[in-house]
């Protein structure tokens, strides 16, 4: 016991340098933060930067769609039957007037049969109705070469007038047997012309059921085989057997946006990329561009308004990354390649349709350039002033917004907020046509600083840590 308390005032001193040296450490971490908060604070804002050059610069469209052949023929039947006959397969080249199919004549063979046979039993009444018209001639002549013998004896009194009018009756009566002979005819003639028009239908039935190239190309899609039995009217198509297409004229159909496609015109150049040959670019020029919409999702938040357009693909091409609308256009200056990528219908791609280009244009990255209510400036600026007039003033700024395109630029450490004008943008670069010139030191980032927290004035610091110039 004795010695516990000889050994407890010798450690009072430890505890209180303890303590001391804790707090000490406290107060240097302490004013550490502090110094460094107030010198962050002095420093600015942290912000990426990128200067505004003067280059010239492509606008472009971009959309994707599928590979089709510029001309191609889909070959129907317009006969039904069976098919006896099928001279090619998918794939062969034809020639322009080449049997192709033959479905089984039979049938069409005997309806254009019984049609002649039609058109010379029509024949035959006709003859008969001349005939007809050669007999009742006769008795009319007889019937008024009788009436005028009678009217004769009248006269000098031999007959009385009963068989005057008897011989009248019979000359009336042989006039309209030569008009009824005279219609049967040209009913029997009319009779004639429709058998002649049944045969000739019968005939071209019959020749329908050889189906013949229409065109020279390549078979693209054979649906049918040899046997199989085909669907034919004549108001409308039926069963599609094959396709025929000239696969050395190919084109790329793509879907453009409403927004975008009032900016194509025919025969701007285009770069195209079929995804089967991501190394092989291609050049294309635009040759349609519908006028009717195609809308998907109507009705609904998806709905999507497109209009097709069709870029022809002219030749492969050395095309780089970098292409412009100039270098795809200056085509003699390249020599021509040999052999193109083989492409077939309903590969997929994408397009780069080259709209417009300025040169000499000042131009910075799209994400400098930002938006700002400049109403909400105004009320912000108003309060910042302070005095007894802040809240009104602030109040007489009208709600509705007043979105400007702005671009910060750095100017002597501080973030300085330009109003621009901008043009044609491609995938990385805007034109600047006001508010921004060559060589100024433009803010990019980060994304959500430059967006909404930035402002007019404020100290900004670049990554590397230099203040911004």
């Amino acid at each position: 016991m004795a010695k516990s308390r000889a050994e407890a005032p010798a450690s009072n001193p430890t505890k209180k340098i303890l303590l001391v040296l804790g707090g000490l450490v406290g107060l240097i971490v302490l004013i550490a933060l502090v110094s460094k908060a107030l010198g962050g604070k002095e420093e600015g804002v942290e912000v990426e930067t990128a200067q505004a050059q003067v280059r010239s610069i492509t606008q472009t469209v971009t959309a994707s769609g599928q590979v089709r052949p510029e001309v191609e023929v889909a070959i129907s039947s317009d006969v039904s039957g069976e098919i006896v006959f099928l001279g090619v397969e998918e794939g062969d080249y034809v020639e322009r007037g080449q049997l192709l199919v033959r479905v089984q004549p039979d049938f069409y063979v005997a309806q254009r049969e019984q049609a002649e046979a039609g058109v010379l039993s029509a024949r035959a009444e006709a003859a008969r109705a001349e005939a007809d018209i050669e007999r009742a001639r006769v008795e009319q002549r007889r019937a008024q070469a009788e009436l005028e013998r009678v009217r004769a004896l009248v006269e000098r009194g031999a007959v009385g007038r009963a068989e005057l009018e008897a011989a009248q009756a019979a000359a009336e009566n042989a006039d309209a047997a030569v008009t009824i002979a005279q219609a049967n005819a040209r009913a029997a003639e009319y009779r004639v012309q429709s058998a002649r028009a049944s045969a000739q239908q019968a005939g071209q039935q019959l020749a329908r059921t050889s189906i013949y190239a229409p065109m020279s190309g390549t078979v693209s899609q054979l649906n049918v085989e040899l046997g199989e039995r085909v669907v034919g009217t004549a108001q409308m198509s039926g069963t599609e057997i094959m396709r025929i297409a000239e696969l050395d004229r190919m084109q790329l159909e793509v879907d453009v946006n409403e927004n975008d496609v009032v900016n194509i015109e025919l025969a701007d150049s285009a770069r195209i990329e079929i995804d089967a040959y991501p190394d092989r670019p291609l050049r294309g020029s635009v040759t349609q561009i519908a006028n009717s919409a195609r809308v998907s999702g109507l009705g609904t938040q998806d709905q999507v308004t497109n209009f097709p357009v069709e870029v022809k693909i002219l030749a492969a091409s050395d095309v780089d990354e970098g292409a412009t609308q100039a270098a795809v256009l200056a085509d003699e200056e390249r020599p021509a390649p040999e052999r193109g990528p083989v492409l077939r219908p309903g590969m997929s791609g994408t397009v780069d349709i080259y709209t417009r280009t300025v040169p000499n244009a000042v131009v910075v990255p799209i994400q400098a350039v930002t938006v700002r209510d400049f109403n909400e400036i105004r009320r912000r600026q108003a309060r910042e002033q302070g005095g007894e007039d802040a809240d009104s003033l602030a109040a007489a700024v009208p709600e509705e917004e007043d979105l400007r395109r702005v671009v910060f630029v750095v100017e002597e450490g501080k973030a300085v907020m330009r109003e621009v004008e901008t043009g044609i943008q491609d995938e990385t670069h805007i034109e600047i046509i006001r508010g921004v010139g060559a060589g100024d030191t433009v803010v990019t980032g980060p994304f959500r600083l430059l967006r909404t927290e930035l402002n007019d004035g404020d100290v900004v610091r670049t990554r590397d840590g230099a203040p911004g110039r």
